[in-house]
């Protein structure tokens, strides 16, 4: 899905760096707050370059299955790291909690195996909160159950559809 997510975005105009977080080295917050001074994280790994590009963005899709109720673990170091975007936005810029102007539009896809009413609540609110701490809105979420094993998307193209329709979409909305 977000292969499709992707390539609508690209084919809409937008440029789409895709960063896979398996493939960076990232150690989890050590809540050593070092980001107290200017808001950036002190801990020296992949994760400075990918903060950068954080910021610089203007749109952002991000995907993750559902495990256990949240995003998956990589996809949880990288929001928790991004506690110094926090810091940054509301201790050192002090920007009023609850402001609802974002500059910035994330898409958020998921998918999980269970067929559970609630599955998506938690995760919903951590992406949220990832978020709003980049300055973003969770502009579209596409949320699909019953989805265990690689492959298990391919029977259903709706979702390969709509998901190639909102990256369009995205990119359109922040041109």
């Amino acid at each position: 899905m977000l292969k499709q997510a992707v390539e609508g975005a690209r084919e809409s105009g937008a440029l789409v760096e895709e960063i896979v977080l398996r493939d960076l080295k990232m150690s989890p917050c050590l809540e050593i707050y070092g980001c107290k001074e200017t808001g950036r994280c002190v801990i020296q790994d992949d994760f400075q370059s990918l903060y950068d590009k954080l910021l610089a963005c203007h749109g952002l899709i991000l995907a993750s299955p559902v495990f256990f109720y949240t995003v998956s673990s990589l996809t949880k170091i990288m929001m928790d790291r991004c506690q110094s975007l926090w810091v940054k936005r509301y201790w050192i810029e002090k920007t009023a909690f609850g402001k609802k102007d974002y500059s910035k539009k994330g898409l958020f896809i998921s998918a999980g195996a269970t067929k559970g009413k609630k599955l998506f609540d938690g995760v919903l609110l951590t992406v949220r909160y990832f978020l709003d701490a980049l300055d973003a809105e969770l502009w579209k979420a596409l949320l699909y159950r019953g989805l265990d094993s690689e492959g298990d998307v391919l029977k259903h193209p709706d979702y390969l559809q709509e998901a190639y329709a909102a990256g369009g979409d995205l990119a359109k909305s922040i041109s």
